[in-house]
This record gives structure tokens, sequence and C-alpha cells, in this order.
């Protein structure tokens, strides 16, 4: 265990190449999303640089930088500190997220033919078997694939980008409580498909409206 908490191998590798002002916000962004780094936890300049193989200039830009995007919180004489998402920012984000997808399963289902359909069967499969194997990591990496690649068959650009706007915050707020949703996530997934399938995008828009109201609800019941 890393002295600020991170588990060993949590640290991505910086890619190369890009300024590396930008490769640390990624990098520790990616931390953040995936909560390698817990809201609420301490963010040691020194710390962060010397795990990152960087200069405290670039984790100092970094921060910054997240602090802007409301990912991490500035205290005067106290330093940074990751973000500790309200309960009304929860429910305003995953709403948001609701209005989104619902409207991509609608034009999923008026556009994906058997390919699209097969490629989400697949993912589905994966995400099922990361649940049987209590692989949270994975099940929420499957299910952030699984939902762009509906946002990709919606094609529609606009809708898209709005989607990638939320997408990372979405994972924030879902992976706390992928281990609740578990099985039952994907038994919706596996109903929207088949909506997506038979080309019913009213069934395919009520079906993901209630299977991300399902995630916010289950957001403000956790445990917290």
């Amino acid at each position: 265990m890393l002295s600020t908490g991170l588990p060993q191998g949590a640290v991505p590798k910086l890619e190369r190449p890009g300024p590396l002002r930008d490769r640390v916000y990624g990098a520790l962004l990616e931390l953040i999303t995936t909560r390698a780094l817990q809201p609420g936890q301490h963010l040691v300049e020194s710390e962060l640089a010397g795990h990152l193989g960087v200069s405290r200039q670039p984790v100092r830009e970094a921060l910054q930088r997240l602090s802007t995007e409301g990912w991490v919180d500035l205290r005067p004489a106290q330093g940074a500190f990751v973000h500790e998402p309200t309960e009304e920012e929860a429910d305003q984000l995953l709403t948001v997220r609701t209005l989104l997808e619902a409207e991509a399963a609608r034009l999923a289902a008026a556009h994906a033919g058997a390919e699209a359909v097969a490629a989400l069967e697949e993912l589905c499969a994966q995400g099922e078997r990361a649940v049987a194997a209590d692989d949270v990591d994975a099940a929420v990496e499957t299910n952030a694939r699984l939902h762009a690649k509906i946002m990709e068959l919606a094609g529609n650009a606009v809708l898209a980008e709005l989607a990638a706007q939320v997408d990372r915050r979405v994972r924030w707020y879902y992976t706390p409580v992928a281990r609740q949703r578990g099985r039952q996530s994907w038994v919706e997934h596996r109903e929207l498909i088949a909506a997506i399938a038979a080309r019913d995008g009213q069934a395919a828009t009520e079906i993901m409206r209630a299977h991300t109201e399902h995630t916010r609800k289950t957001y403000h019941e956790r445990e917290k």
C-alpha cells in the first residue's frame, strides 16, 4: 500500500507523447473516477509526484485544472482534497444521464443491425462474467463500454458529445453501487438489448429510463 492509500498497481502509466501536465491530469482523473483516490482524500503534491515519476509542477497544474472542473477541492492552508459529491450533485447528474441515455436507446433501436446487437450481447456476457467473479472494476468498465456502444449506435453526434461530458462522473457515482446493483443491472441490460434488437424504440426508451433510475435510487440508498 502506498503512503497516499493507493493500492499497488493502481497508478496508471503516463502515456506519451503529449504535454506532461495533460498526462498527469489524465492519470489523476483516472485515479479519482475509479475511486483509487477516495472522495475526501488528502492529495499531497510531493507524494503524487513520486508515484507518477514527475516533478511537483505538473501535479500542481493538474490539481488546479481538476479543481476548476469540480473533481478536487483546494482549501486554503490545508491543501488539495478529492471532492466529496453531495446528494444533490449526484441527483442532478444522474437525472441528466437518464434523459441522455433514454434518447440514445430510442435511436439505437432504430439504427442497430444484427452485428451491433451481437456486439451488445457480447458486452453483456462480459459484464455477467465480471459480476459472477465479483470483479467490480471489470463490471464497472464493461457497463461503461456497453452504454457507450448504445450511444454510438444512436448516431447523434451532439447527443454523444453531451454524454461524454457526464460519462466519467457517471462512472464515479456508479462504482460504489456496482456490487449492490450486481446481477440485476445485467438482467436489465439483457431486456434493453432485446428491445433494441426488436427495433422497439418505445420499449427501449422505457427500459433504459427505468434502468438508469434504478442506479440513481441505489446511489441515494447506498450505505455511506
